[in-house]
């Protein structure tokens, strides 16, 4: 089945057969019939955890952009178009090495976060001048126009949204792939390149949304189901659902976007200082950069924080947070998790209250409830550096 719209106007992705054999329920999510959870969204997240867990991403924004002028070569044609995507974002892209990937945000002239995606540079000499890039799919209309009035007339952008995307996440996501495509296992974090399977392009990145090892594979539509069904041939892999993707992140301390950031967030204050390398902070020429950079020198007003209820009750997104019975921020996301099997939240407090351990209020239920503040993540991430 290859992608379509259903009658109620939701697309769907490659997979949605396979998910419907698998037992999924499924709900609308940024436009299309996802599944929220096969098993159970515990079973799933814990499994995750354990073994090797296999979600179809297809929704999200995959894409390239290409230089218009063929005429460059190598580094050459890199810097060309890293030139071009640092117009809108504040990390180095000009500096990524054949094959790296990079998390970074997409901002808007004041410096607020419009997205959050990834660039990779390929590591194929023939593909110099291109960056692979994942947006969000909630967002990706919006960021491919932004794209497409920025890069006018000097790079053209190619959407492969309708292609597959999987990502097998957990500690035997490495040994399961291993067993489909040969020489991916030499890739480490944030890494990526192009392989094969089944006669068709595969490329792999070693990356996830979990905080464990794992991988996403780009394959074309028809491909992507069988390698599904192989995968999940396999014993140590189960079918993810949305459900556990979503406490999987949370537990890992990941931003969503829309609840965690979003454009009233510049990135210092949402934690993400990292993603603007030096020379970017030097030259600062990117959007919102007298903001940003006065929020690195003097720190931000607000700041993200994990959340520790005290109380089993969860903190949902929109809870207030109150200290000294004064409101002092909200929850941005928070539910229960199932690794600690305790409740779990992130959100954002006046900076003068983000420190460890400080005591704070959560009003849950129409009842002031005791939290403190803590460190992120939760659990710890597993990724293969």
């Amino acid at each position: 089945m290859s992608e379509t719209t259903s009658p109620d106007k939701l697309r769907v992705t490659s997979l949605y057969d396979l998910h419907q054999a698998c037992g999924a329920r499924m709900v609308p999510f940024a436009g299309y019939h996802m599944p929220v959870q096969f098993d159970g969204v515990k079973v799933e997240h814990l499994w995750t955890r354990s073994h090797a867990g296999l979600f179809d991403v297809s929704h999200m924004g995959p894409c390239y952009l290409r230089l218009i002028d063929t005429s460059l070569r190598g580094d050459a044609a890199h810097k060309a178009v890293s030139a071009l995507i640092e117009q809108l974002v504040p990390s180095a892209i000009a500096t990524l090495k054949p094959g790296q990937a990079r998390l970074t945000v997409l901002l808007d002239q004041y410096g607020g976060i419009l997205d959050d995606l990834i660039i990779t540079r390929p590591a194929e000499p023939e593909l110099q001048g291109q960056l692979y890039i994942v947006v969000n799919g909630a967002v990706k209309a919006q960021d491919w126009a932004l794209f497409d009035r920025t890069f006018d007339g000097q790079a053209e952008l190619v959407t492969a949204d309708k292609q597959c995307l999987l990502a097998l996440q957990g500690p035997e996501a490495e040994a399961v792939l291993a067993t489909q495509i040969d020489g991916c296992t030499a890739l480490s974090f944030m890494q990526s390149g192009l392989f094969e399977w089944g006669g068709q392009p595969v490329r792999v990145s070693r990356l996830g949304y979990t905080g464990e090892d794992g991988f996403e594979l780009l394959v074309p539509a028809g491909a992507g189901i069988a390698l599904s069904q192989r995968l999940l041939a396999d014993d140590r892999v189960k079918p993810i659902g949305l459900g556990a993707r979503d406490s999987l992140r949370l537990e890992s301390g990941l931003c969503l976007y829309g609840h965690d950031i979003t454009a009233d967030h510049e990135p210092v204050e949402a934690g993400l200082q990292w993603v603007i390398q030096k020379s970017r902070r030097e030259s600062g020429d990117f959007p919102g950069a007298k903001r940003i950079l006065s929020a690195l020198q003097n720190g931000p007003e607000q700041k993200r924080v994990g959340i520790r209820p005290l109380e089993r009750a969860p903190a949902r997104e929109g809870t207030e947070i109150y200290h000294d019975g004064q409101i002092v921020g909200q929850v941005t996301s928070g539910g229960f998790s199932p690794s600690l099997e305790i409740p779990i939240a992130m959100g954002y407090v006046r900076a003068d209250l983000g420190l460890d351990g400080t005591r704070i209020e959560l009003m849950v239920r129409g009842k002031l409830r005791p939290a403190e503040i803590c460190q992120l993540p939760f659990v710890q991430q597993n990724y293969k550096r």
